[in-house]
């Protein structure tokens, strides 16, 4: 068998005819109705998932063409049809599911696909309602809205136009005047889109809520923790992580930002001092963006034969777009191509410390894609549940800091250090943004102002340190969170971070004093895919759920022993 040269680039997928689409779900509804054994059944299904196959990668490849370049109006014009057209498509692999549900070979299905096939089946099942059609579409024109103020920024500082990206990438600057700049054009930015933004904000609160109301629901949260795929946990779990956060980790990150501060010889430690852990700035990159590129991908094929293999495949189809230019959408992820089992990295890659990490994550979550979708039979376990998915990328931006010495020299040891504080200080972010979305939609109708209040308050629970130029009316109301695109684009995904770095600092601690057996369970979790449930993936590497009490004080134990030794020594 020849080795396949096909590139992204060349890769297109027309858009399908959504009756025909339809009518080949009705067959295959009547065949399975109609089927006299469980291996018939197989068979349609297999057929079927050839169907889902073509649609998805085309709903994938337009959204990674459109983020590519949003300015590009056919781009544009092909995500709106996927955003208005997307539902109808779930809408008809819903009633094919339902047809799998009544037929009498379903026991013979689970066995050979797995439990974890219904369980998918039953999420949609239970989160999708025709008349949430229309809603659905309302949902994502507001999230795109949201994305192009985002996009739009243009703010100038010392002589030059500053995106919204790079304005927040100046918050790593050395030159503490210039963060504060950066830092105060960001805020004056979202102030003058405050008004849209609330508004933007309430209508997807009352839209998603009614979304949940047409499935039976009191509000939208229910259906959220369907969404994210939480079938083994729930509200009061999260509440007892977010507890436990507040115990163990907010008072270590105010002991590390107390260090910080005396380390920039700061009186007064103000939110734009947050990122920048050392007078000097960040570790310093040891050549130009190319040099930190070429030393990832050649630290991806020393780490192991199975990351050498995936690098490879990646680069040999060209499925890293890491280059900056006018009109590339400001996100980073990772997703795949399921018909060409192909993981593509979206990512603004600039050749700093922070740069580094922001990309091996992303290539840690490609990384996992890929052998599940090797490993796996179907595509519904090419992936896991976010909260098992940012353990595969989360670990990797650890183990990476064995490496750190190619990409950092010197400064290797303050990478790590770098690396490792960011990751706990960003759990108790992580957790306010969890609360406060729990809070907004158990309270739809609180006005805007109260929204952003109560935000400064969650930010005084979970960030005591966190303090705002006296004269930035905007953030000291609470205006902070305004700039994050979860809130609006991926409801309820935050948490998943935090509970994952949790498990990721237990995996490290086990790779770092016995990396051959550790690595082994990484690759477990990975091959598994979606196969399993949240908890049966965990034992595998032989994890503790974050939420279990105790279990927070425990997984971070020595990620902040080593965090603790280096603030006392440096």
């Amino acid at each position: 068998m020849g080795v396949e040269t096909w590139k992204f680039s060349e890769l297109k997928f027309p858009k399908p005819d959504l009756r025909v689409l339809k009518d080949l779900y009705a067959d295959a509804i009547e065949r399975v109705e109609q089927a006299t054994s469980g291996a018939d059944v197989m068979e349609i299904i297999y057929e079927a998932n050839e169907i889902v196959r073509k649609v998805t990668d085309l709903l994938t490849v337009t959204f990674i063409h459109y983020t590519m370049d949003t300015t590009n109006e056919k781009y544009a014009e092909d995500q709106r049809w996927v955003d208005e057209n997307q539902q109808h498509f779930v809408q008809a692999a819903i009633e094919f599911n339902e047809a799998l549900y009544r037929s009498p070979y379903k026991e013979y299905v689970e066995e050979n696909l797995g439990s974890m096939y219904f369980a998918h089946l039953d999420i949609q099942k239970k989160s999708f309602s025709e008349k949430n059609i229309e809603l659905r579409q309302r949902e994502a024109e507001l999230v795109e809205e949201y994305k192009q103020i985002i996009a739009s920024c243009s703010m100038e500082l010392n002589g030059e136009e500053r995106s919204f990206m790079t304005l927040q990438n100046l918050l790593y600057d050395k030159d503490r005047d210039l963060r504060r700049s950066a830092f105060r054009e960001f805020s004056r930015f979202l102030a003058q889109n405050e008004t849209r933004l609330e508004e933007i904000w309430d209508e997807l609160i009352k839209t998603r809520n009614k979304i949940g109301q047409n499935l039976g629901f009191e509000n939208y949260i229910p259906v959220a923790y369907l969404e994210r795929e939480r079938l083994e946990y729930g509200q009061e779990e999260v509440a007892n992580f977010r507890k436990q956060i507040v115990e163990e980790i907010v008072p270590l990150c105010s002991k590390l930002y107390e260090a910080q501060a005396k380390r920039l010889g700061v009186e007064k430690f103000m939110a734009y001092d947050e990122k920048i852990d050392f007078p000097k700035g960040t570790a310093h990159p040891l050549g130009d963006k190319e040099y930190m590129i070429n030393k990832i991908f050649g630290m991806f094929r020393e780490m192991s034969a199975e990351t050498e293999e995936f690098i490879d495949f990646m680069n040999a189809h060209e499925l890293i777009d890491y280059q900056d230019r006018p009109g590339k959408a400001e996100i980073e992820y990772s997703t795949t191509i399921t018909s060409r089992k192909a993981p593509f990295v979206f990512s603004h890659f600039n050749g700093t410390a922070p740069g580094v990490t922001s990309l091996v994550s992303a290539l840690g979550h490609a990384f996992a894609s890929y052998r599940a979708s090797r490993s796996q039979m179907i595509e519904e376990y090419y992936s896991a549940s976010s909260d098992i998915m940012e353990i595969h990328s989360m670990s990797m931006t650890m183990f990476a800091n064995r490496y750190a010495d190619r990409f950092f020299g010197d400064d290797a040891k303050q990478y790590e250090f770098s690396n490792l504080q960011e990751l706990m200080t960003f759990i108790p972010f992580g957790a306010a943004v969890d609360e406060f979305q729990h809070i907004c939609y158990s309270n739809p109708e609180m006005a805007p102002k109260e929204r952003t209040l109560t935000w400064r308050e969650l930010e005084k629970k979970y960030m005591p340190w966190r303090k705002y130029d006296e004269d930035d009316e905007f953030m000291n109301r609470g205006g902070y969170w305004y700039h994050k695109l979860h809130f609006f684009g991926y409801p309820f995904y935050y948490i998943e971070y935090c509970l994952a770095t949790v498990n990721s600092m237990e995996m490290n601690r086990k790779y770092v004093t016995h990396p051959t057996s550790a690595w082994k369970e990484y690759l477990a979790i990975t091959d598994i895919g979606g196969s399993e449930g949240y908890l049966d993936i965990l034992k595998l590497a032989n994890l503790t759920p974050a939420y279990e009490d105790g279990a927070v004080k425990q997984s971070i134990s020595y990620v902040k022993e080593v965090l603790e030794k280096y603030i006392e020594t440096h």
